[in-house]
């Protein structure tokens, strides 16, 4: 592996190079001292006496059956583990990885691979817990060649940390060899990683002609907080922006870069680019967030801090942080004072609690947290209300039950209540989303959520769940492709693929031309399968071109076994059979045992009447022994052989393993129909209608199965709650 530091000054015209944080501090002084004690800093720094805060004194750990030792050999640093073959071996730590509250230890491979071991130390005092070996995933019981093992792709220095650890990143992985030849303009995250490119301003500063009308390559960034400030404005609690609050946003998408989850759209990322130029975020989806928004799986700051009022205000990163050094610009509940005036906010009339108290701190309330790698505490960035009657209604968590947890939310949501008056309906998305991913009906919050004037990124959001279901929905779909926000035309252009060819085709085309990178390639991955004859020559050819980005944009990862089914399914899309096979077989090159990959082959065998579709499919519920969709997918097959009464328990197995997902209780509850089997069909959908109770197809199929049992009065009862449900304002 090689991490190249790149120097120099920009000449005769040349676009901005790098130059190296060590070149930025000899000119800013204050701000280089305040970055080199930052986190950022220490990113990644080579294993040095001084770098290295782990216990390398012949320190021995064991999870299960699994032995480490970590020890010293002259000044180098060692571990023995387990190693890609599976023998035991010593392995050389060349990095450190982060610094607190854990840090990890990077192990080059052959191939110019780092990687992340799994084993990590506890960099917090003793007093804390901390100060000991621990296993990242202890549950966990990896073996070489599986993605978790820490020699597997989930560990990968080279495509799932150095980006974001390090500065100016370029992966460089050769596809046919497997190899990384992966380089660096700095080793940790540099001045560069959020200024840009400085040679062109070191030029300036040193008096060099510079190309006319050059500003240097610095992103609005270095300026926002002088251009955009907040002040109290006469008896008003709460401090207003004095400028364009679009400023503040803008600059926030910086850090974005880095604290999002989100896919990389270009090989170098440019901090001075729009965020959605270089990268495609994650919405508000199931398994990585909670339908109210609130942080479930590793989602960073970006999404949370995008819902909140704030953002919209223009209030951005380094209001609250200092972006040299990382720490808040005051400490406790007097880094909100800077806009939210204490006599209003920081008193007991307004938080409940004892002055002084844990309780009474604005983040225990507005900023919930949650942990993740074992002890790294992070805390939810929307800044939000608690909503104990929102928890209590979809059972999200709630910031009041979780200091006191002898109580329920409904508890806390009485007692909110009683302070303040029952909540407004508000103009949220938690009960829109929450129906909408669990295939409900959602009734009169549709119509609601279709005109409301929420947060960008949950307006896209819904858009992006709520597909084309009403005309209602296709018509909020026209207004945001060619709306103002890149977020909201993002979940428009993802929205597309669930339309007709032809609403499709005429909402999505305006979309194939936007300014955003990432907007385009998604209308692309959705427009993709149109009819030959569904799009005029001019947007066809614009289509071919964001297909050409999109694919470009899949290929940056083509160390991962996932890009390659994305790959096959866009081939598939254009009806290029011979090439998703091809992704395919690739993907289960790179991963063997990759279950996406063996489902996806299996349907297209099954599509072209090959007959190894069956032993794919099963070879797939022995990989994911608790996962539904290969058994569902195997049922299917076997009803389209005319097996039925083989594939009737691979459904209600497919059920019970995902009993959220309304399509494989209809589909079971169908196929139990059509047995003759009305009183299992009938047992079925009452299970799953408790879960999924305003399902439209549940209910429809649940209507159906009554009557054949003959028990009308029931079957009515259920049409009529159906007509209630769709017929709702």
């Amino acid at each position: 592996m090689c991490l190249n530091l790149c120097a120099g000054l920009a000449r005769g015209g040349e676009g901005p190079r790098a130059v190296g944080s060590a070149t930025c501090i000899t000119c800013h002084a204050d701000e280089g001292r305040r970055w080199q004690a930052s986190h950022h800093a220490q990113a990644m720094q080579p294993a040095t006496e001084a770098t290295v805060q782990g216990d390398f004194r012949d320190v021995r750990f064991t999870q299960g059956v699994r032995k480490v030792r970590f020890f010293r050999r002259g000044a180098g640093f060692f571990i023995r583990t387990e190693g890609p073959d599976g023998q035991l071996a010593d392995f050389p730590v060349t990095h450190t990885f982060g610094v607190h509250p854990l840090q990890q230890y990077l192990i080059p491979l052959s191939g110019g691979r780092l990687q992340a071991f799994d084993i990590a130390w506890d960099t917090r005092s003793t007093a804390e817990g901390g100060q000991r070996w621990f296993a990242l995933a202890p549950h966990e019981n990896a073996r070489p060649g599986e993605a978790l093992h820490w020699t597997g792709r989930e560990l990968n220095w080279n495509f799932m940390c150095a980006g974001c650890h390090s500065t100016g990143v370029v992966k460089n992985h050769d596809a046919a060899s497997g190899h990384y030849q992966t380089t660096s303009t700095d080793q940790a995250v540099g001045c560069e990683a959020c200024h840009g490119a400085g040679s062109v301003h070191v030029a300036q500063a040193r008096g060099a002609a510079v190309a006319a009308g050059d500003s240097g390559g610095l992103p609005v960034v270095t300026r926002v907080l002088r251009r955009l400030v907040f002040a109290f404005d006469g008896a008003a609690p709460i401090a207003r922006p004095q400028g364009d609050p679009a400023l503040g946003q803008r600059a926030g998408e910086v850090c974005a870069g880095c604290h999002a989850r989100s896919q990389q759209l270009v090989a170098a990322p440019r901090p001075e680019a729009p965020f959605l130029d270089n990268f495609r975020p994650a919405l508000i989806e199931p398994g990585l967030y909670h339908p109210d928004g609130q942080i479930d799986d590793e989602v960073f700051e970006y999404g949370s801090f995008a819902q909140s009022a704030m953002h919209r205000a223009g209030v951005t990163c380094t209001h609250c942080h200092d972006p040299h050094d990382g720490k808040p610009r005051a400490p406790g509940n007097a880094l909100c004072a800077q806009c939210h005036l204490p006599a209003r906010y920081d008193a007991a009339s307004h938080h409940r609690h004892a002055p002084g108290s844990t309780g009474a701190a604005c983040t225990a309330c507005h900023m919930p947290t949650k942990t993740y790698m074992g002890v790294h505490v992070r805390h939810d960035h929307r800044l939000a209300v608690p909503r104990p009657d929102v928890s209590a209604r979809l059972g999200t968590p709630d910031a009041c039950t979780a200091c006191h947890a002898d109580r329920r939310p409904d508890w806390a949501a009485a007692t909110l209540e009683g302070w303040r008056g029952k909540p407004g309906a508000g103009k949220g998305s938690a009960d829109l989303l929450a129906a909408l991913w669990r295939g409900g009906w959602p009734g009169s919050a549709l119509t609601r959520a279709l005109e409301a004037d929420y947060a960008a990124i949950q307006q896209a959001s819904v858009l992006a769940s709520l597909g084309g279901r009403s005309a209602g929905a296709q018509a909020a779909l026209a207004r945001a492709a060619v709306g103002k926000g890149g977020l909201l035309r993002l979940g428009a252009a993802r929205a597309l693929a669930s339309l007709p060819p032809g609403p499709a085709a005429t909402i999505g085309v305006p979309l194939l031309d936007d300014p955003l990178r990432a907007v385009r390639i998604e209308a692309a991955r959705s427009l993709a399968g149109l009819p030959d004859g569904a799009l005029p020559d001019g947007p066809r050819s614009r289509l071919m071109a964001a297909i050409d980005e999109l694919l470009a944009a899949e290929r940056l990862a083509a160390d991962r076994p996932e890009a390659h089914v994305n790959l096959a399914r866009l081939h598939l899309a254009r009806r290029h059979p011979a090439a998703a096979e091809a992704a395919l077989r690739t993907a289960l090159r790179i991963d063997p045992a990759f279950v996406p990959a063996l489902i996806n082959l299996a349907d297209l065998f099954r599509a072209s009447g090959r007959g190894d579709a069956e032993s794919l499919l099963r070879q797939a519920m022995r990989l994911a022994p608790n996962a539904a969709e290969p058994r569902h997918a195997l049922a299917l097959l076997l009803i389209r052989q005319g097996r039925r009464e083989a594939a009737l328990p691979l459904l209600e197995e497919a059920v019970s393993r995902a009993p959220g997902n309304g399509r494989y209780a209809l589909v079971a509850g169908v196929a139990l129909l059509e047995a003759g089997r009305l009183d299992e069909a009938g047992a079925l959908l009452a299970r799953s209608r408790t879960r999924l109770h305003d399902d439209p197809d549940l209910l429809r199929l649940a209507t159906r199965i009554e009557a054949r049992r003959g028990r009308p009065e029931q079957a009515a009862a259920l049409a009529a709650e159906l007509d209630l449900l769709l017929r709702a304002p």
